[in-house]
């Protein structure tokens, strides 16, 4: 184990090398405020051979008026790392060690696989304030449908990522085959299990393909800032999973296939099937409940929050109130669905296609903007499915917003197969959901507009347009009209 030099003194200090860094990180959630930390945890990893530090420290920032916890892991050097001036955090100054560089821990090999030794349960955390003492706050949670131990070849950072950080690594089991891994490290912590660990754990652990196969996780616990001040929270620090190379996700295969005017209903009807048979399998893992009716009135006041942001954002969106508040007391007079865990933030972009396996869906944390707590609660199913039809209506309003030709019979006929594909899996039409599936396609639909009035206001057409087709259709509770 690594000698910990408790009377040392550092220039800079940790937290002021991360304040002057941390805001310019793309999974820094308060664009253009410098970071105010105060450190809560810490724990270390030990490198085999004795000559990189590894330190993960658990941090508020308390620059906003809600206080974020995030976890940042980072690695201590002698001398710089090869090819990582990308990933280098700073430089200070040891009392006893003296220079060290200091780098973002998914960026240096020897954290990538000793986090992947944590994940299998086959090295221990580590004290960051006493040499040779465990830290028992934090674990290896290897999955138990995961049967061969596998050991890091290389590693490098997925690009691209904005609340998390994934790092692919290129491993090999004990007979020395090659085994392509990816483990991702959240950054914003909050209390409480994290639903991508624990949805597609349940899925894997009752034998679906239909998600990448789970290594497993780490726990952690640590004090969590709240209006009383600090209490103990527990939760998830990372996890590992099988990795599918050489793969394309959904929306590109769709698009493509749209701007080559090919048919598309074939896959769209086994992407429906896919998708009811993942919602089957949670369902009978995880458990299913009754849809109350004060819980069903919660998420109609969600949605009509949202439609509230959308006019704030797009005033001329106002006149469209009236007959969108008429699908809303449509689908509160319908019967609704039971309660059920989801995927929770499903589009074309969460689904990879592998010759070997079909469809095979990813990334169960849900919105990522929406708070823990709420991505964890039992949803509605049809909230996955009008995600996706929201989905392939974004496929044919990109190819539109390229060649200003309609694509809305390809549109129409791919979400049919899509509905087609679940309903035969399910046993369950959603088109029978009517005016509530409606609902919640409108409810996707005005927070596109929120996105693209902020982000791409050249497309925030695509779901203006949407709403304009789904309250004229004006569905009842039990209706089988036609979706586009």
């Amino acid at each position: 184990m690594a000698e910990i030099h408790t009377g040392a003194t550092l220039t800079p200090t940790k937290l002021e090398l991360l304040e002057g860094w941390m805001g310019g990180q793309r999974w820094y959630a308060a664009k253009g405020r410098r970071p105010v930390l105060r450190r809560l945890a810490a724990w270390r990893l030990d490198d085999p051979a004795g000559e990189v530090g590894v330190e993960t420290l658990l941090v508020a920032d308390e620059a906003g008026d809600e206080t974020v916890v995030y976890q940042v892991p980072l690695t201590y050097r002698g001398e710089p790392l090869a090819s990582a001036d990308h990933a280098l955090v700073g430089v200070l100054e040891h009392s006893v060690l003296g220079r060290r560089w200091v780098y973002d821990a998914p960026h240096d090999p020897v954290y990538a696989a000793q986090l992947l030794e944590l994940v299998q349960g086959r090295v221990s955390a580590v004290s960051s304030s006493a040499t040779d003492a465990p830290e028992g706050s934090v674990a290896g949670a290897p999955q138990p449908s995961w049967g061969s131990a596998v050991r890091v070849r290389s590693s490098r950072v997925l690009t691209g990522e904005q609340s998390n950080t994934s790092v692919i690594l290129d491993t090999s089991d004990d007979a020395g085959r090659h085994v392509p891994l990816i483990v991702k490290v959240f950054r914003m912590l909050s209390p409480g299990e994290n639903p991508d660990v624990v949805l597609q754990g349940a899925l894997v652990d009752a034998g679906s393909r239909r998600v990448p196969a789970l290594v497993g996780a780490v726990t952690g616990a640590w004090p969590h800032p709240g209006p009383e001040g600090d209490h103990e929270a527990t939760g998830h620090l990372a996890f590992a999973q099988e990795f599918l190379p050489g793969v394309e996700d959904a929306w590109r295969v769709a698009l493509r296939a749209a701007e080559d005017g090919t048919d598309f209903t074939g896959p769209a009807r086994d992407l429906g099937a896919a998708t009811a048979e993942v919602h089957r399998v949670l369902a009978g893992a995880l458990g299913t409940t009754p849809t109350r009716p004060e819980q069903a009135d919660a998420i109609l006041a969600a949605m009509r929050g949202r439609v509230d942001a959308a006019v704030v954002e797009v005033p001329d969106l106002a006149s469209a109130r009236p007959a969108v508040e008429a699908v809303f007391e449509a689908a509160a007079a319908a019967p609704w669905p039971d309660l059920q865990r989801i995927h929770g933030d499903y589009h074309l972009g969460q689904v990879l296609h592998s010759p070997e396996r079909g469809w095979v869906l990813l990334d169960f944390e849900g919105e990522p903007l929406r708070p823990l707590a709420e991505r964890s609660l039992p949803d509605q199913w049809a909230r996955d499915v009008a995600g996706m039809l929201r989905s392939f209506d974004y496929v044919g309003g990109t190819r539109e917003q390229a060649v200003g030709l309609s694509a809305r019979d390809w549109v129409t006929a791919t979400q049919q197969a899509f509905l087609d594909g679940y309903a035969a899996e399910a046993g369950a039409d959603p088109r029978r959901l009517g005016a509530l599936l409606a609902a919640f396609e409108i409810d996707k639909a005005m927070y596109e507009v929120v996105y693209e009035a902020r982000n791409r206001p050249a497309w925030v057409g695509i779901p203006l347009g949407a709403v304009r087709r789904l309250t004229a259709q004006a569905p009842s509770p039990t209706s089988q009209g036609d979706r586009s």
